[in-house]
This record gives structure tokens, C-alpha cells and sequence, in this order.
């Protein structure tokens, strides 16, 4: 239980509220005049007991929790209101603790370490005779100032202690350099620079954070061609994507992102104006990679040179590799990790295959057209394959025809749809002129029966649903909104839209009746709003850690959701009906109530409750209608 859930457990809002407001009874709930206008004739003010929220009717036509209550009635924040309700229901908040502080300061030193570096590779790059080269090579590739400055592309003079030096005038110590991935230990236990005569690329995380460095030799000589930040506290390369915080708008807008394999490729790229574009930095697409651009995008395209993506990575059958960039690869091309990625994502990964030995640089510099034509081909991951092989080998040789299918027909074997599988199935026998059957016969062969249990046999179990049971509470539903919505922010706009067309309004604070729920709305409201982070990580960015218990706690609630995407969207609209249509029916019952007692000189007098509940009959039967509508599906 999170401290705001113990503090609404032992605080009665009934006894809170009647500190300052006279309540009396009626039927479950309690009526008094509201504290917060004028009003001394009609009750409007509702205090309801089971939800544990109070709404006034009339002028203010506001409602909430204790949180609220308290917020309104004292002119405080939340923290403040948490604070007071905190020490007055005995509930202690749990404030950082020491480690939590030390950690988070820690990073922010590592961090402004990192930024500090960027500019003094930028000045070595810019004025110093040294970083001449270093510039005129960058020019050479094409690349112009202004992109060299927007990445922040800087310079590492050949010295083994130029960056030593340098911070040491700044009075930093040297192992907070090594900590950050800026010095490397020799076995005699000396620090020196760890990158000296390269070309320098900040590499930051999805948020524009600083995180590490990349580095491309200048001198053919030197090895390795590409030299990475070493794993820092910041710097895990396997969770990392050049030029993500640079992308990300554009990748939602386009939905798609393009994965290339070099810095240099990415910079060029984002120059001629294809901004969608993200480098795994020469590794392998790592699982967490893919987790991280399912939030932008499903649709991925890697555009790999013609050896990568070829027969020598396709007959090798590599597993997705971790493999560090301190030593000179190829990118690997998985194809059956990829398939696999596929399905558990419900992505749509394809394959450009470049002309051979031609860069995306080269591509996009010489005919940017040219490039949007590869990216637009982009094949299947099973059709690139099989097309790879048979250009390659004579597929009028049966042992050449055999030795493809042995390859090909695993990765038709690893697709969940039956229809892919039959497709790419028809494909490969056309390709390889055999019949159909034959293929059909041979994937039969390398398919293992599932292993199912007893109890699996006799009752077989039904696929978790992403739907909100119609008798939940209100806080269940509130909960089941906010947890949908945080999943899968975008379905915020959908449900307005949603909302407009039954003639409704759109999502609101006040369908929420606490404060925190009405604060995660506003938070995701903003979120999507913003551009520079993903709308979660934006949310949870600006909550207490109280709020981000509350937040924890509504995700856990809702894991599982991504049962069926088709139906996300109902099953939102669907509670969020239902909570309004509850809501309606408190408004109308009280109402009813004040008009048994409405006086014709009262602000709320007979006509305006008529007038009222005429208003919310209306309204209600556009909800029971869409409801009927939505429930229908």
C-alpha cells in the first residue's frame, strides 16, 4: 500500500470535511452548503462516504478527494496537503533515502563530466591546428558545419594526457574521469586519455542526456577503427541508439525508423533531411533496443550493406550478438533473432539492402531519391533471405535448391501467422520451381509439437483480455483508464476524437475523483504536448516520489494490457463511459434531492435543478447510447 492509499484508509472524509462544513445525512451520503462559494439556501455540497470523494453541485461544480479538499480549502500544493493529511493520519512519507540521493547526484556529476568533455572536444576540433584534420576529413565526407555542431562532433588530440590535463586545472579528480569513461588504466595502474587522435560523437540516451562517447580513427593505421565509451554507470551500449533523442519526433511522425550501422551514416542521413534514422552502433540490435523504438514505432527497417546483410551473417545463423565495439566488426544480420524479435513485439521489421560496397552516406549524398527508394523496397526478413541465397546459387542445381529451403524454411517455421507462413511458403516454391508440397512436407518434418498439459487438453485456457469487468469500482476504473493511457499514451488523442463524435467532451480532470488521478491526466496531457520525451518517462520525470508510487502501483494493476491492440481502444472508451455515466447518475440522484428542498429565492431554485437535470438526462442518454454502442463490438 502506497503512503497515499494508508493515509485515505485511516482519514473518514466525513470527519475531515465536517471540521469545517455542518454535513447531515441522507440516505448514504451526507449534504451541507459548500465552503468554497456563496450559498446559504440549497445544499449542494455532497460528501459521498464508499468512494471517499466530495463534489459540489452548484456554483463550483468541482469534486475530488481529502487531497483535494484540503488543497481547496487551504490554497496549498499537494506536497503540502500530503504533509498535513500524512501527520495527521500518523502515515510516515518515506522520503530518499541516502543511496537514492547519492546515486542520482552521482549521475548528474558523470553527466556534466560528459558535457564538459563535448566542449573540449568541439574547441580542438575548431581551433587548434591539430583538429585541422580532423575537420577537413569531416568535410571530405561531406558533412557540413552546421550538422558537425548540432551533433556536437569534436576532436581528441594525439596525447596521452591532454584531457587529463585539462580537468585537472578544473580541480577534477582523475578517477571521477575514469569513472565517466574518459581514462583508461594501464597495467602499471597509470590513467591516461583513453581516446587521443580521433574523431569524437557524443552519444546521449533517448532524453538527449549525455552518456558517452563514440570514436573513428583518423589515421588508417591505428586500431580499432571505432572505439566506444567503455560500460559506465551511464554507458550501456546495449540500451543505446545514436541520434534516438534527435529522431524521435520524426520516427512518430512518419512511424517508421531506419537502422544504420555507422555514427557517420546517421549524420548524413539527418543532414539530407531523413531524420528518422538511428544507429545500434555497429552491433547487433540488442532486445532492449527494439523494446526501446516499440515505443515510437513498430515499423523498422534496417538498411545494411549487401556483406552484412548477406549469405556470409544468413548461413552463419548468428544469435543476436553483445560483442564490444573495442574491436573492428560487422554489424550481424540475425535473421531468425529478427523473426523472433518480430513476433513478440508485433512489429514490422524489414530489410534494405544496399548496393554492394556503398555506404548510406554515399547513397544519400550522391542521390538522396536513390535512398528513399531503398527504404521504400525494404523486403520481409524471410523474403530478403531467400532472395539473398538464390541470387547467389544456381537454383536449377537440386542440391543448391535443398541447401536454400535448409535455411529458408526454419525462418518460415518461426513465423506465428499461418497466413505469413503459407505465403512465404508459396514464395519459396515459386523460387525455387518445386512444388509447394515437398516445402510443406519438410516444414512438417522440423516442426515440434507443442508440449501441452492435462490441464491445458481438457480445458483449454482463454488468451488474457484488456477489458475493464463492468462491475468495477470507480477507483478500479479510474485505475484502469490511467493504466491504459499510460501504456499507451497515444491513445489519449483517439479517445477524444471518440468522445467528440458521440457528442461528448473529451477526457478531463474532473472524470477522475482524487488528485492524484486528476495530476497523472494533466501530466499526460502535457506529455503529449512535448517532443523531447517519451510521454512515461516524461510523466514519471515530474512526479513526487509518493505520485510515482501511485503511478507504479496503477501500471502493476494494468499489466498485461497488450492483449489485443484492436480492442485497447474500446475497452478505454468503454470505462471511461461507464465511470462518466456513474457520475451522471450521483449528479441526477442529488438533484432529485434538491429539488424536493429548492426554494424559489435559492441560487439553485426549481427552475435552474429542471434545467439542470434536463441538461444531464440529455447528456446521459448520449453515454447509455455510446455505451451500447461500444459494448455491442
Amino acid at each position: 500500500m502506497s503512503a497515499i492509499e494508508e493515509i485515505k484508509a485511516r482519514l473518514d472524509i466525513v470527519d475531515l470535511v465536517s471540521e469545517s462544513v455542518t454535513l447531515r445525512r441522507t440516505g448514504k451520503n451526507y449534504i451541507g452548503f459548500c465552503p468554497f462559494h456563496s450559498n446559504t439556501r440549497t445544499p449542494a455540497f455532497v460528501v459521498f462516504p464508499e468512494s471517499g470523494t466530495w463534489r459540489c453541485f452548484g456554483q463550483c461544480n468541482e469534486g475530488g478527494d481529502i487531497f483535494a479538499f484540503l488543497m481547496k480549502k487551504e490554497g496549498i500544493d499537494f506536497s503540502q496537503a500530503l504533509q498535513i493529511l500524512a501527520q495527521k493520519a500518523g502515515v510516515t512519507l518515506k522520503p530518499l533515502t541516502p543511496q537514492d540521493v547519492a546515486e542520482r547526484e552521482e549521475h548528474e556529476n558523470l553527466r556534466t563530466l560528459l558535457e564538459d568533455a563535448v566542449t573540449f572536444f568541439r574547441h580542438q576540433l575548431l581551433n587548434t591546428e591539430a583538429g585541422r584534420q580532423a575537420l577537413e576529413y569531416l568535410r571530405q565526407r561531406g558533412l557540413r558545419d552546421e550538422t558537425l555542431e548540432a551533433f556536437g562532433i569534436g576532436y581528441a588530440p594525439n596525447r596521452w594526457d591532454a584531457l587529463l590535463q585539462h580537468f585537472a586545472a578544473k580541480g577534477v579528480e582523475p578517477q571521477e574521469l575514469l569513472q565517466a569513461g574518459l581514462l583508461s588504466e594501464s597495467q602499471d595502474g597509470r590513467l591516461h586519455d583513453r581516446f587521443r587522435h580521433r574523431v569524437m560523437i557524443p552519444i546521449r540516451d533517448e532524453q538527449g542526456r549525455m552518456a558517452g562517447f563514440g570514436a573513428r580513427i583518423l589515421d588508417p593505421n591505428d586500431v580499432p577503427k571505432f572505439l566506444n565509451s567503455p560500460q559506465t554507470l551511464l554507458f550501456d551500449k546495449g540500451r543505446l541508439l545514436y541520434g534516438l533523442d534527435r529522431a524521435r519526433r520524426s520516427i512518430r511522425e512518419k512511424d517508421q525508423v531506419v537502422l544504420v550501422e555507422g555514427y557517420l551514416d546517421v549524420l548524413a542521413l539527418h543532414q539530407a533531411g531523413f531524420t528518422n534514422v538511428v544507429s545500434p552502433m555497429g552491433t547487433a540490435l540488442t532486445e532492449q533496443q527494439l523494446f526501446l523504438l516499440k515505443r515510437f514505432t513498430k515499423r523498422l527497417v534496417l538498411a545494411l550493406d549487401a556483406d552484412a546483410a548477406g549469405e556470409k551473417a544468413t548461413l552463419r545463423g548468428l544469435e543476436v550478438a553483445r560483442q564490444a565495439m573495442d574491436h573492428d566488426q560487422e554489424l550481424v544480420f540475425d535473421s531468425r533473432g529478427l523473426l523472433r524479435f518480430e513476433a513478440r513485439l508485433q512489429a514490422d521489421i524489414r530489410v534494405a539492402t544496399l548496393p554492394a560496397g556503398v555506404d548510406p552516406d554515399e547513397v544519400v549524398q550522391n542521390d538522396p531519391k536513390r535512398w528513399e527508394q531503398l527504404v521504400a523496397q525494404a523486403q520481409p526478413i524471410v523474403v530478403h533471405v531467400m532472395e539473398t541465397l538464390a541470387a547467389q546459387r544456381d537454383v536449377n542445381d537440386p542440391k543448391q535448391k535443398n541447401e536454400i529451403a535448409s535455411h529458408v524454411l526454419p525462418l518460415i517455421k518461426e513465423i506465428p501467422n499461418a497466413v505469413e507462413r503459407d505465403t512465404y511458403l508459396q514464395r519459396l516454391a515459386r523460387l525455387l520451381r518445386v512444388d509447394e508440397r515437398a516445402l510443406l512436407s519438410s516444414l512438417s518434418a522440423t516442426r515440434k509439437p507443442p508440449r501441452r498439459s492435462v490441464k491445458s487438453q481438457t480445458k483449454p485456457q482463454p488468451a488474457p483480455q484488456a477489458v475493464a469487468p463492468l462491475g468495477q469500482n470507480l477507483l478500479s476504473l479510474e485505475q484502469h483508464i490511467l493504466g491504459l493511457l499510460l501504456r499507451f499514451p497515444d491513445l489519449l488523442f483517439r479517445l477524444d476524437r471518440s468522445l467528440q463524435e458521440e457528442g461528448l467532451e473529451r477526457l478531463l480532470p474532473s472524470d477522475f475523483s482524487s488528485v492524484e488521478h486528476q495530476t497523472l491526466l494533466r501530466l499526460l496531457q502535457e506529455a503529449l504536448e512535448q517532443d523531447l520525451v517519451e510521454p512515461l518517462q516524461y510523466v514519471l520525470q515530474h512526479l513526487s516520489l509518493p505520485m510515482l508510487e501511485v503511478s507504479e502501483a496503477i501500471l502493476e494493476k494494468t499489466a498485461g494490457l497488450e492483449a489485443n491492440p484492436h480492442r485497447l481502444l474500446d475497452d478505454l472508451l468503454r470505462a471511461v463511459l461507464q465511470r462518466r455515466q456513474r457520475s451522471l447518475n450521483q449528479q441526477i440522484d442529488y438533484l432529485r434531492f434538491a429539488l424536493q428542498e429548492a426554494q424559489t429565492d435559492a441560487p439553485l431554485g426549481e427552475l435552474s435543478i429542471k434545467q439542470e437535470m434536463l441538461s444531464l438526462t440529455q447528456t446521459r442518454f448520449k453515454i447509455d447510447k455510446a455505451l451500447k454502442r461500444v459494448t455491442s463490438h
